[in-house]
Order: structure tokens, then C-alpha cells, then sequence
């Protein structure tokens, strides 16, 4: 999977939740993926026809009622699953919500070794400076990243990495993921 497929899932609050349980076999219709997501039903309708448009689920042909549609994982969508359930799996105390943000899980696989800001800023050419900084903010205060000045530097420059919990989800995505 490359980078900026993986930043338009997660550009949908309840995508990688979806696939995590599409993946743990949850039954593939709405009322279940409700009840094992948390979602309300417009997230959850926003999100799914993300992941439709995306191609990485499908309604599942002669099944189910047309109001009570179910789907099922493409090809595609397979690898996705299998890399959103590794995350879901990570046991976080604290900080869910912080996974479905949007450029959280896309910063901490651009983390997998200790960066500059301009390095994650070129790894993920579509964030801007301001997302950039809110999200690594966000994660620094949940201690999931670590920020460090290089005095060696001239100028000095903050030097960013995971840390904790986002070490493990960063170990977990930097493999699955190509920056290209």
C-alpha cells in the first residue's frame, strides 16, 4: 500500500475502525459494524462510502436487503484490513480518538526513523505546515512522540520520533506502507 492511499483512509474518522472489524470477521452489515465501531450512523455512513468510493469495499451481490446492504472486503481492501487491525489491536490507555484524526496514523509511519519536519513534511507532500504541526503537538502531548532540538544543527532543528505508543503503531505501519 503506498502513503497517500493510506492518508485517504484515514481522512475518515471511522475507516480504520470498519476495516479492523471487517477483518476480525464482524458481521458485514450495518447494524453489527454499528455496535462494534461506536460510530453514529452518519459517521458510519460517511466512512463506508469513503472505503466504497475507494475500492476497498464492495456491497456484497445478492445479500442482504437494499436498505440493510452487506458488504464485504475487495482485494484491495484486504491488505487494508490486515494493516487497520494490527493498529486496532495496539492497546491504547488513553488517546483512541487521537487514531481517528487524519494525519495521525499517516505522520507516525512517516516516523519510522527519527525526522526533521520538512522530512515527514516531504514524506506526506499533501499535509500542510499547520496540519503537520497540530497533529505532531497532539501526539506530543500524549507522549507518543518525543520532539528534540539538534544543537549541532545551524541552525538547531527539532528532530521528531516515536515514542510508546507511537513507536509500536510506527513499527506496526512503516512496512506496510511505501513512501514513493
Amino acid at each position: 500500500m503506498d502513503i497517500e492511499l493510506f492518508v485517504n483512509i484515514t481522512s475518515r474518522a471511522w475507516a480504520l475502525p470498519i476495516l479492523s472489524k471487517l477483518h476480525e470477521g464482524i458481521a458485514a452489515r450495518q447494524a453489527p459494524l454499528l455496535a462494534a465501531t461506536g460510530a453514529s450512523r452518519t459517521a458510519f455512513a460517511q466512512s463506508m462510502d469513503h472505503l466504497i468510493k475507494m475500492g476497498l469495499v464492495e456491497r456484497n451481490p445478492g445479500y442482504g436487503h437494499p436498505l440493510r446492504p452487506e458488504f464485504r472486503l475487495t482485494a484491495q481492501g484486504i491488505a487494508a484490513a490486515a494493516i487497520a487491525s494490527k493498529i486496532q489491536s495496539v492497546p491504547v490507555e488513553e488517546g483512541r480518538e487521537l487514531l481517528r484524526r487524519s494525519w495521525t496514523l499517516p505522520v507516525l509511519t512517516s516516523l519510522y526513523a527519527p525526522s526533521h519536519f520538512n522530512q515527514i513534511k516531504r514524506n506526506l507532500r499533501s499535509i500542510t505546515d499547520r496540519a503537520l504541526s497540530q497533529s505532531l503537538k497532539a501526539m506530543e502531548s500524549r507522549q507518543w512522540v518525543c520532539r528534540s532540538v539538534d544543537q549541532d544543527a545551524r541552525p538547531p532543528r527539532s528532530i521528531y520520533r516515536a515514542v510508546n505508543t507511537g513507536a509500536v503503531i510506527s513499527k506496526i505501519t512503516a512496512p506496510e506502507i511505501r513512501f514513493e
